[in-house]
């Protein structure tokens, strides 16, 4: 039976991805999932930063060619994890989602903190590995590429193990968002392969 499942698309706002690696690409394939998952009724749950962007600023607003549906949960956050100081939880549980696929910015920031914190919380998680993105960084004096820091967080969460979970990192062209089905039981939640 499927798993009820949700995309939830973290911080690919202007002013975060303004100077991302492969910027235009990574919005291109999160556009194309946002696209499959609303064509398989699966909810698309939005995540956007207001403590260092202000709401309704330039660099607040989505990245084209993305846009949010009324319809579609606006999650606000603050910190890094997307659980924390957020209704993510309730939205997810008002959804009954078990499984994330999840998209956005930066990848050694909030997608790292956000997937980590829905693991430990008994979701399964899909990262899809080429549509998440972040900047260069450097500490105590060296130099981290974005494209290392995209490809460590791929490895990094392919190796999650938590019990009874399931983790996955996969590229968004092998990412199929199945229709709801029915069962035995009534309609079941879509799912991802």
């Amino acid at each position: 039976m499927p798993t009820p499942t949700a995309l939830l698309v973290i911080d690919l706002q202007r002013g975060v991805v303004q100077d991302c690696l492969d910027r235009d690409g990574v919005l291109g394939r999160v556009a194309k999932l946002v696209d499959r998952a609303r064509t398989a009724n699966v909810p698309v749950i939005w995540v956007q930063d207001h403590g260092d962007f202000a709401e309704g600023t330039e660099a607040w607003q989505l990245a084209a060619p993305l846009e949010r549906r009324d319809d579609e949960p606006l999650v606000r956050k603050e910190y890094r994890d997307s659980f924390v100081g957020t209704d993510l939880a309730e939205v997810l549980e008002a959804l009954r989602v078990e499984h994330l696929v999840v998209a956005g910015a930066q990848s050694d920031y909030c997608i790292r903190t956000t997937t980590q914190a829905a693991a430990a919380r008994g979701l399964d998680v899909t990262l899809v590995s080429d549509a998440h993105t972040t900047t260069d960084s450097e500490h105590d004096g060296v130099v981290i590429t974005a494209e290392q820091i995209v490809a460590h967080t791929n490895m990094y969460f392919g190796g999650l193990r938590y019990p009874g979970r399931r983790y996955a990192t996969t590229k968004h062209d092998q990412v199929t968002f199945e229709p709801l089905q029915e069962s035995s039981g009534g309609t079941s939640g879509p799912s991802v392969r």
